[in-house]
């Protein structure tokens, strides 16, 4: 039941990215026809854009379709890092992206181009209007899950650009002054870039094994070593992220006496489970020396009776 419902969550997910997709994916088409029947270089140049959000979002697509594959004797976590890493390269596409927009922004600045106001104004209009629909389709639940959101990312510097767009062709159309389109596109991309760099951050810290930003490992120990009477020290304690959802954790727990093991393992996990939202763990019992004492890090134990 739980593998079903899952399954069906999963697929709920990745559905938004394919229709975004989609959605898209056709307007680039549009766009880039457009930027040629006008002769606009600066829609040729949006279209590009798009073209890369296109492939950010099959990618993203990729990933979140990928991570419903089973574990198999090869990967035994499954392929939920498949979306992690979807995100780390989506990430690092739009700072390249970054780089690029501004290269070309000085080129413009350098040697402005003729632009036709109107063409550009009616097809940044469109964009808007699909960006909006394709930021809609995925707004939901994108929190929690870093591949949709570093989809979220390229949509929203779409829209942004859109914006900026609609606001460059009314300058343009006002005034003929042609410098403004290539200066507000510097000014979404930074506005963005702090995002992308965020994106980039945590799928690197992900795929590092790094412990999660929301878990206090002393506190862990603390907690289990109060809350159950017969743990006397906590040690190798080791928390990564399997996805930006779901924790692992590894730990050697010191025990008084063997004779209340099953309790006391049910208590653990009781309480990583309902304090920490830590359900998947792998505890070892110990009650003398630890097997493994050179690798061990600093331990929280209770002090000596009496």
């Amino acid at each position: 039941m739980h593998s079903d419902h899952a399954h069906h969550h999963q697929e709920a997910a990745e559905r938004p990215l394919l229709q975004a997709l989609l959605l898209t994916g056709s307007f680039m088409i549009i766009e880039f026809v457009g930027g040629l029947w006008s002769g606009s270089l600066a829609l040729i140049a949006d279209a590009g854009h798009m073209l890369t959000d296109t492939a950010a979002l099959a990618l993203a697509w990729a990933g979140a379709r990928l991570a419903r594959r089973p574990a198999d004797h090869l990967r035994s976590y499954g392929y939920h890092r498949v979306q992690v890493l979807a995100a780390l390269v989506n990430g690092l596409g739009f700072l390249l992206l970054v780089v690029w927009i501004g290269i070309e922004a000085w080129r413009r600045l350098q040697q402005p181009v003729e632009i036709l106001g109107g063409p550009m104004l009616a097809v940044a209009v469109i964009g808007l209007l699909v960006n909006l629909v394709a930021l809609r389709l995925l707004h939901g639940g994108h929190e929690h899950d870093l591949n949709r959101r570093a989809a979220v990312l390229h949509v929203l510097g779409d829209l942004l650009g859109s914006v900026a767009a609609i606001a460059a062709a009314g300058v343009i159309l006002l005034t003929g002054w042609t410098p403004i389109d290539p200066l507000l596109s510097v000014f979404v991309t930074l506005l963005i870039a702090a995002n992308a760099v965020r994106v980039v951050r945590q799928s690197a810290h992900i795929l590092l094994e790094g412990t999660p930003p929301d878990i206090d490992i002393d506190l862990i120990r603390e907690t289990l070593v109060e809350a159950l009477p017969s743990v006397t020290g906590i040690h190798h304690v080791h928390v990564w992220s399997l996805s930006p959802t779901r924790q692992l954790m590894t730990l050697h727990v010191t025990v008084s006496d063997l004779g209340d093991y099953e309790r006391t393992l049910t208590g653990i996990h009781r309480t990583l489970a309902e304090h920490f939202g830590i359900e998947h763990a792998t505890v070892q019992i110990e009650t003398g020396t630890c097997a493994a004492p050179h690798a061990a890090p600093p331990s929280t134990t209770k002090p000596p009776p009496g």
